[in-house]
């Protein structure tokens, strides 16, 4: 397969690997405060890696916004990088990301046509070819640019899915738009609402014998299935359905067969690439927004409309899903998702996490009403956590960083040695069992007492206690500070022992 080549795209290539684990350092809660809801300030690089071993897997759609490169400048970012350094910038982030995502998950990114083609061939590169599923148009202004030589009229939002069969039969519908709903009439007052009339004939190809026969209209003409076709229904089917009054022969009652459909019956249409701004909002209405929530003076230079993610989290999630999105600029994916019931991680690496997306889910929290807040019936509730980043879990001499407690350490170990995130937040030396081994930690005094025979070491006292209180058949393997267990003992109790900070990858 092609790929995209650049300076410096080996280190790109490995930076997400080099990336070394940092804590998150909670800063306050707002509102509900079992919500499952993060605001993250910082680097957006360390939080994705800081975020690995707790959510791996679990990120049902990623949206973000990343800069265009456009080689402008913009009050709250900079947009005005050099052509490989987009690159390099944007590559280790869809890594991580990639591993965030469920195995039904999706990733849609924003973008125009200043770096669109490489982003697509580089997203090729880092989720597979194979898992493309749809370049989206987003008509993104509803009146003439008149400034170019061609005006630019629409932005692009690129899709890719974890595994595109997980995807597609998961995605969801779209609502009926006013104008696709026109089709849909009710010229007889038919109580049931409104309705359409669908053929009634399907190709023949794989047809039964039932679905071959003389149907006799209101006005006594009849009708049999053209050549190569059948109807679509057996004649059971169709004696209960014209019982029903679902059968439609036009309005002088001498038609061939039509299967009335109601409007009520339709759950949706299937998504497709052209997204007008009648639809799903546009620049100006996204501005409009941005100026009621934060005021003209400080409104963000390009946000997205709440249309836009709305049609965006409709399509790939379900409530309660996660959504993530880490270039969260003026706080809407975050803002959207929260409306809409789903759970959000959003992650802004500037000031304005503080200046605009904390005081915006603030507002949201209270019962803000713009955007989407009366499409879906929002009138407040909810809560969230902001956090910071804090230390990275290994100092510079590769030793633990003495800010680093028992249930960040034990999940980042649990996350290293099975590859999946922490699901809960641990409490005993015992982590839990993986591919029919069990996973000890002894740090940070976890029995209670910093004394060898305590709980950092594993003694023999120590090892009695844990075949006690927490017994495991299988293998075993143990992190602490060091054991007085000699080999043969650690054999005989089928027990791989690993010394901290010295067999714990820092990265």
């Amino acid at each position: 397969m092609p790929t995209l080549d650049w300076v410096n795209k080996t280190q790109a290539a490995v930076a997400a690997n080099d990336v070394p684990y940092h804590l998150l350092q909670l800063q306050s809660v707002h509102g509900d405060p079992a919500a499952d809801n993060l605001l993250i300030q910082g680097d957006n690089l360390l939080a994705l890696k800081a975020l690995l071993p707790f959510y791996r897997g679990l990120v049902k759609c990623v949206f973000i916004d990343p800069p265009y490169n456009t080689q402008s400048a913009f009050a709250h970012y900079d947009d005005k990088l050099e052509h490989s350094q987009w690159l390099s910038l944007m590559y280790p982030r869809l890594v991580l990301l990639r591993e965030l995502l469920a195995e039904d998950g999706s990733i849609w990114i924003t973008i125009d046509d200043n770096e669109a083609h490489y982003l697509k061939v580089l997203m090729d590169e880092v989720f597979g070819r194979s898992n493309f599923i749809a370049t989206n148009v987003w008509q993104k202004r509803y009146s003439r640019e008149n400034r170019e030589a061609i005006g630019d009229v629409h932005d692009y939002v690129l899709v890719y899915a974890r595994v595109p069969e997980r995807f597609k039969a998961t995605r969801n519908l779209v609502p009926f738009s006013d104008k696709q709903a026109a089709v849909y009439k009710n010229t007889n007052n038919d109580p049931r609402g409104r309705w359409r009339p669908i053929p009634m004939t399907a190709q023949a190809g794989h047809a039964t014998p039932e679905q071959f026969y003389e149907v006799t209209t209101p006005s006594g003409k009849k009708y049999k299935p053209p050549a190569g076709r059948c109807w679509g229904v057996s004649k059971a089917t169709y004696e209960r359905l014209l019982s029903e009054g679902r059968i439609y022969f036009g309005k002088k009652g001498d038609s061939q067969p039509n299967i009335i459909r109601y409007l009520s019956e339709v759950p949706g249409v299937a998504p497709w690439t052209w997204w007008p701004s009648e639809e799903v909002g546009h620049t100006d209405e996204a501005k409009k927004e941005a100026n009621v929530l934060f005021g003209g003076d400080v409104s963000f230079g390009t946000p997205k409309p709440e249309r836009l993610i709305q049609r965006i989290i409709d399509i790939a999630t379900n409530p309660n899903d996660l959504v993530l999105d880490s270039f969260l600029g003026s706080g809407t994916t975050a803002a959207v998702a929260h409306k809409m019931g789903r759970r959000y991680i959003g992650i802004e690496m500037g000031e304005h996490a503080r200046t605009h997306c904390l005081p915006r889910l603030e507002k949201l929290i209270a019962g803000e009403q713009g955007g989407i807040s009366e499409a879906v019936g929002w009138h407040g509730g909810g809560g969230f956590r902001f956090y910071t980043l804090g230390e990275p879990v290994f100092n510079a001499e590769g030793d633990i960083h003495e800010g680093v407690h028992f249930p960040a350490l034990a999940a980042y170990l649990w996350h290293f040695e099975t590859g999946e995130p922490a699901r809960e937040t641990f409490a005993t030396p015992f982590l839990g069992v993986n591919a029919g081994t069990g996973f000890y930690l002894l740090y940070n005094g976890i029995l209670g007492d910093r004394r060898p025979q305590g709980g950092n070491v594993l003694t023999s006292k120590v090892l009695a206690y844990l075949d006690a209180d927490f017994p495991h058949a299988g293998p075993r393997v143990i992190y602490g500070e060091k054991t007085l267990l000699g080999e043969a003992r650690l054999r005989e109790a089928g027990i791989t022992f690993k010394q901290i900070p010295y067999d714990i990858k820092a990265r």
